[in-house]
């Protein structure tokens, strides 16, 4: 039976995961992408977390930018490069002297003499990493295809002869044609990773493939990621996260009680339940007595709104006896509010998932995801949700999510709602109707439960200056769609006189 191929755990936030234990030990793993996907960054966090997490010294091989220009970024993120070559952890071989000074000679330039720097520097600091950043400088002074690859193995075989494990980086052209710039890179080295920062209805989108990693398993397609100050590379964990070993059977309340009992008792602690219907239905008034409700069972509740201003919020709470500074106050509840546009979603979700650590809730409220569609593509929005899914199953957070069609009064279901259906387990639709009487009222329906059975009847919605009410089943006959002109003109024009 083979031996199994050891692994060496990057320590970068999630990619671990999608590797299923990291890089092939004394391996050469290529990492292309375009421009500002994050190739050199990934590259000097292979080297750090190598030596804050794993005591692994590192070598840096500099083909473009300067060992100044790195240090200097490096430290914008917290890395202390300097402190780390004074400590002999970190050695840089600066190669963008030579390529700056030699003369573009098409085909003459020898990497003999680099790789037997990269190997004095590698005995010196005893280190069992090496970045190399970027191979493209060099390439472009190859006149052929062949000799690019044969350059490209000389290098490989190098650093595995000195029984590192390395990274090397290159460009490649566009996010989806082709893998690196040459098309040959790929095929002399053991891991292939692949970033990309693609441009989709006016949003970038930063993702990372494991394309090839030989004698390994990993997980294929693309992981959304993003960069942040504190943390560097961060994946968002879509499915790499551990489940709890059991579901909660413990109910808790909505702070409704009209809807506890349409639910049957409330739903249950680990349950993330999810509100649709048109705007003024109701939707942001119901999250707020679910906070209220937990803050009155001294649970820590965590509001998140993106459709007010922290003051609108306070103030229509206040125009139903809710009294949320005081909530604040007391330590149960955080209200955050943002409008979507401050920031890319992922993050939007690097912040909510600090806050999660930080502030541990019991419950949690999301208003509203479709606030979110403005910022997101229906994809990067799912993987949203499904990588939050994962941390509030996880932490047994109870939450409650809203979301609004596109039209006031339209039945519509918003498109994120179809995308994550299977996902919620508790569904609750909120709609207007027309009674005989020509009154525009609201309605509450429980479409799903899992686990649990609930009341299937529609039930009319009464607010006042109290909040918000579920009242008795609705009569057969009662309920009429509002109507609405097929093609209305807005404003409304006056008749032309005749």
């Amino acid at each position: 039976m083979a031996a199994a191929i050891e692994q060496v755990r990057t320590g970068i936030s999630g990619f671990d995961d999608v590797a299923l234990g990291g890089l092939p030990a004394g391996r050469c793993c290529l990492v292309t992408g375009t421009t500002g996907s994050g190739k050199t960054l990934f590259a000097v966090e292979f080297l750090a977390r190598g030596i804050t997490g794993f005591d692994q010294p590192g070598v840096f091989v500099t083909f473009e930018e300067t060992p100044d220009d790195i240090r200097r970024n490096a430290a914008s993120l917290g890395v202390p490069i300097k402190t780390w070559e004074a400590q002999g952890k970190w050695a840089f071989v600066d190669a963008s002297a030579d390529i700056a000074e030699e003369e573009p000679t098409i085909g003459e330039y020898d990497l003999g003499g680099l790789v037997a720097r990269i190997g004095h520097a590698v005995r010196r600091v005893g280190a069992s990493r090496v970045s190399v950043d970027s191979l493209g400088a060099i390439f472009t002074r190859y006149d052929a295809v062949g000799i690019v690859r044969h350059e490209m193995f000389r290098i490989v075989a190098g650093l595995e002869a000195l029984g590192v494990t390395s990274v090397v980086t290159a460009e490649r052209v566009t996010d989806y044609d082709g893998v690196s710039r040459f098309g040959v890179e790929e095929f002399v080295v053991d891991g292939l990773i692949i970033l990309r920062n693609a441009l989709h209805e006016d949003r970038r989108r930063r993702t990372i493939e494991v394309a090839k990693c030989r004698g390994l398993a990993h997980r294929t397609g693309e992981w959304l990621f993003t960069i942040d100050p504190d943390r560097g590379i961060v994946i968002l964990p879509l499915a790499f996260l551990t489940p709890r070993a059991s579901a909660s059977r413990v109910r808790v309340s909505t702070g409704v009680a009209g809807l506890d009992e349409m639910l049957e008792g409330g739903v249950y602690k680990d349950a993330i339940t999810l509100i649709t219907g048109p705007t003024g239905t109701g939707k942001t008034l119901t999250s707020l007595h679910f906070a209220m409700a937990g803050v009155a069972a001294g649970e820590r509740c965590l509001l998140f709104t993106f459709d007010e201003t922290h003051d609108q919020l306070v103030r229509n709470a206040a125009g139903w006896g809710m009294d949320l500074p005081a909530m604040e106050g007391s330590g149960l509840l955080r209200v955050i509010t943002d409008y979507p546009e401050v920031a890319a979603l992922e993050d939007h979700f690097l912040r909510l998932w600090a806050i999660l650590a930080e502030f541990a809730p019991h419950r949690l409220v999301i208003d509203s995801l479709t606030a979110l569609e403005r910022i997101a593509t229906p994809r990067v929005l799912l993987d949203f949700v499904i990588a939050l899914g994962s941390l509030l199953r996880q932490n047994e957070i109870t939450t409650l999510l809203t979301a609004a069609p596109s039209s006031r009064v339209s039945r519509i279901t918003p498109p994120i709602v179809l995308e994550i259906a299977s996902f919620i387990d508790v569904s609750i639709l909120y709609r207007y109707f027309e009674t005989a009487e020509l009154e525009i009222q609201r309605s509450a329906a429980v479409i799903q439960s899992r686990g649990s059975g609930h009341d299937p009847r529609i039930r009319r919605i009464h607010i006042d200056n109290t909040g918000l009410h579920i009242l008795t089943p609705l009569r057969g006959g009662q309920i009429r769609e509002p109507q609405l002109p097929e093609n209305p003109e807005w404003p409304l024009q006056p008749r032309p006189e005749t």
